[in-house]
């Protein structure tokens, strides 16, 4: 498949016990959620404008929305636009689950001598796979070499000395390193000279994505008219950025244990992906599609499903709020 992120890996379900969710407990879809609760614990994918940083954008959305915090997940630089995901209050506790998602930029290259066109286009598609990048002298980060994928570059135009090309990567890799490396395989040398974030994981441009005014737009038609629709349409459900991690479905009694920090055994288990390993984060979802908690995968799925004891996943990060469900669970 052509322009394939890690997000994008088709899984299936595994079966490993049935058994029915309570109504009385928890949210039956995501329209039940209250915009209060959803701006406390919701997540938005804003159109970052070239200018002010990452941090100043998530200081003017917590102003905006009276969050008690806002997170944002990938760093873009002041020149960099497009999508750049933030949590509202707990929601910032989804965003270190995007790193491993994949990324995806537009990307302007200028180069500083001509090149033949079927140059260009051959040593860009080299650009691919695992490459070693030291961080450029202006990054935030200490400057080591590193190791980044490059799951594919695609060539979207060649005019003159100016080349646009759209990039899938993993995160943490530096498109102005990429674009000078570029540079001098070509002999010629190279430099970015705009760029723009396309996808984050399931963010993309084409859903849900909004600016600053927007939000502030669909804020104060919520307070002031009580107009739900565009708040909601731009401050989505903290399961909206978990949808590229392999998940487990526990059973009812099981959910207010592992909201307190329980890991999860075997017996509150009852669906799973499949494509689990030791050591992979996962998210933990009652029957309703409620995100519980990201856990750490003990072993693989196939092993998990067969299980009649012992614990599956050990907690990583609580999500969901205590008393949603009732304490009934039992841990082996």
């Amino acid at each position: 498949m052509k322009n394939v992120l890690p997000a994008d890996r088709p899984r299936e379900t595994l079966y490993r016990a049935e058994d029915t969710t309570n109504p009385d407990y928890g949210y039956q879809s995501a329209n039940e959620l209250p915009v209060e609760y959803l701006l406390s614990n919701g997540v938005v994918s804003l159109d970052k404008p070239a200018g002010p940083t990452s941090h100043e954008v998530a200081t003017w959305v917590r102003k905006i929305v009276k969050a008690d915090k806002v997170g944002h997940s990938g760093t873009l630089d002041p020149a960099v636009t497009g999508i750049l995901p933030l949590g509202l209050g707990d929601g910032t506790k989804a965003m270190q689950a995007l790193l491993p998602a994949g990324k995806e930029y537009v990307c302007v290259m200028e180069l500083h001598g001509k090149a033949p066109e079927e140059d260009i286009r051959r040593v860009i598609s080299e650009f691919t796979g695992k490459l070693y990048q030291r961080p450029p002298l202006r990054s935030s980060v200490k400057r080591v070499l590193r190791v980044r994928e490059i799951y594919y570059n695609d060539l979207l135009e060649i005019k003159g000395r100016v080349v646009l090309f759209k990039v899938g990567c993993e995160a943490g890799t530096y498109i102005r390193k990429l674009c000078f490396d570029i540079g001098e395989v070509l002999g010629v040398g190279a430099h970015m000279r705009e760029l723009r974030r396309t996808r984050v994981g399931h963010f993309r441009e084409d859903e849900h994505l909004c600016n600053l005014h927007d939000l502030q737009d669909a804020y104060h038609f919520w307070l002031e008219d009580g107009d739900e629709e565009e708040i909601r349409s731009y401050v989505r459900p903290i399961e909206y950025a978990l949808q590229h991690l392999p998940e487990i479905k526990v059973r009812d009694s099981a959910v207010d244990a592992l909201c307190h920090g329980a890991n999860l055994a075997a017996n509150g288990v009852l669906q799973l992906s499949t494509g689990i390993n030791p050591g992979d984060l996962i998210v933990l979802k009652t029957l309703k599609d409620e995100a519980i908690a990201l856990a750490r995968s003990k072993d693989i799925s196939d092993r998990i499903a067969k299980s009649k004891s012992g614990i599956v996943a050990e907690i990583e990060r609580v999500l969901m709020e205590r008393g949603r469900y009732p304490p009934l669970w039992k841990e082996d």
